[in-house]
């Protein structure tokens, strides 16, 4: 059978948050400002691939069924 996992009162558990929370280490601006740029730049890299890779499938589409 399982278990049956033990409550803890709201007060030990906003505790145990706080706890973690201070664990967190947040980047800095200018790891978060690169790492944007960065994908900015990826989004534009695949949205130019697949603009062009859409185009070459409609014309190879377009000319095999003769539209």
């Amino acid at each position: 059978m399982a278990e049956t996992k033990k409550r803890t009162n709201p007060f030990t558990f906003f505790s145990q948050v706080r706890a973690e929370a201070r664990k967190i280490t947040w980047t800095s601006r200018k790891e978060t400002i690169a790492a944007t740029i960065m994908v900015l730049i990826m989004v534009v890299f695949a949205s130019i691939f697949f603009l062009l890779t859409d185009m070459v499938v409609s014309f190879v589409v377009g000319l095999i069924t003769g539209i």
